[in-house]
């Protein structure tokens, strides 16, 4: 059983930075994807980041591409997402997820593909 949790979330301004992290435990986390995916209120869950368990390979939203940055610590069993120049339409809560195995082509980008979630964290961005 892998178990997923995130924290970092927070209010901050628009331009400021934040860490997210996600601790990680279980078989699973060293070759499966990771992703990061965000829910705004009254929209459905959105894809952010991805990364496969190299950490070579990473894969972003259009909307935070240059902005945002994933990275995993497969020996800390941790992925971070720090986001730049955060502005308010990033604001949402953020989930951290975890999938049981390598994942490709438009699975990368699709929530069911992921198959352990976390309990999301909470980032406002007040302009």
């Amino acid at each position: 059983q892998v178990q997923v949790g995130e924290s970092g979330g927070g209010m901050v301004q628009a331009g400021d930075s934040l860490r997210l992290s996600c601790a990680a435990s279980g078989r699973a986390f060293s070759t499966g994807t990771m992703g990061w995916f965000r829910q705004a209120p009254g929209k459905e869950r959105e894809f952010v980041a991805a990364i496969k368990w190299s950490g070579s390979s990473t894969y972003y939203a259009d909307a935070v591409k240059g902005r945002f940055t994933i990275s995993r610590d497969n020996a800390e069993n941790t992925v971070s997402l720090l986001m730049n120049s955060l502005k308010p339409e990033d604001t949402a809560v953020y989930y951290c997820a975890a999938a049981r195995n390598t994942l490709l082509g438009i699975n990368l980008y699709t929530a069911r593909a992921y198959t352990y979630w976390g309990q999301g964290t909470q980032v406002t961005v007040s302009s």
